[in-house]
């Protein structure tokens, strides 16, 4: 799914074939800002700055949201999904689903305190698929930097300014942010009474946050056979 299709899909302005409309008004939004202006936020300053720099006009970036989109070195913005359980055990609409999404509330309230340099800005738990789940969508930011802009997105440097280090590719920053994720999500989860928590497959360990590509593959899947026979029609 593109990151625009993805989006459009977490805020139900378009929905795939396994949702459930009906339950789409039990959805929570935390935040929904439009991700060119977040970017006007977060880096006009410093594009200024590094502008002011070139004599050149060549050199000069006109503008950052456009030169991120078409780096191949970053993207505009990531896309992380938290689950608790599975169908089984915290389907949608059971007392394990409520307790899972009362629990991801908690942790999603809290996720920008824990991360101040990935700047959240849309963030959906979705009550109207199997699970809950939440989507978390951010834009890495790496301040104080001495390449390029001194604030610019960067994943790598924004998860290294939050304690973050890579020890190759088996323990990526991206992979030790995830870890510590896991550990807050688990512990928020065992307060509100989980004492077994697992996502799906019969797995014996825990494995909470999971893009699950399987799915997501899926679901994408979903949006193009939809989208064609919108089409179509």
């Amino acid at each position: 799914m593109t990151g625009r299709g993805s989006i459009r899909h977490n805020n139900r302005s378009f929905s795939a074939a396994n949702v459930d409309r009906s339950r789409s008004e039990q959805n929570v939004t935390f935040c929904n800002e439009d991700l060119k202006k977040v970017y006007h936020e977060l880096f006009d300053e410093a594009l200024a700055a590094y502008n002011a720099k070139k004599k050149k006009t060549r050199d000069k970036i006109p503008d950052y949201y456009e030169h991120i989109r078409q780096s191949k070195q970053e993207k505009l913005f990531h896309e992380a999904i938290f689950q608790i359980g599975n169908l089984t055990d915290c389907g949608c609409g059971s007392p394990g689903g409520e307790r899972a999404a009362a629990a991801l509330k908690e942790f999603a309230e809290s996720f920008q305190e824990r991360n101040p340099h990935l700047r959240v800005f849309n963030m959906v738990l979705h009550m109207d698929e199997a699970t809950p789940h939440l989507h978390v969508d951010f834009v890495p930011v790496a301040t104080e930097q001495s390449r390029g802009l001194s604030t610019r997105v960067s994943m790598k440097q924004a998860l290294k300014q939050q304690g973050f280090e890579g020890l190759g590719r088996k323990q990526t920053e991206w992979k030790a942010w995830m870890e510590r994720e896991k550990e807050s999500l688990t512990e928020i989860a065992q307060a509100h009474e989980f004492e077994i928590i697992s996502l799906g497959g019969g797995r014996p360990h825990m494995e909470l946050p999971e893009y699950r590509a399987a799915a997501q593959r899926l679901e994408a899947i979903q949006e193009q056979v939809t989208a064609a026979e919108q089409e179509i029609a």
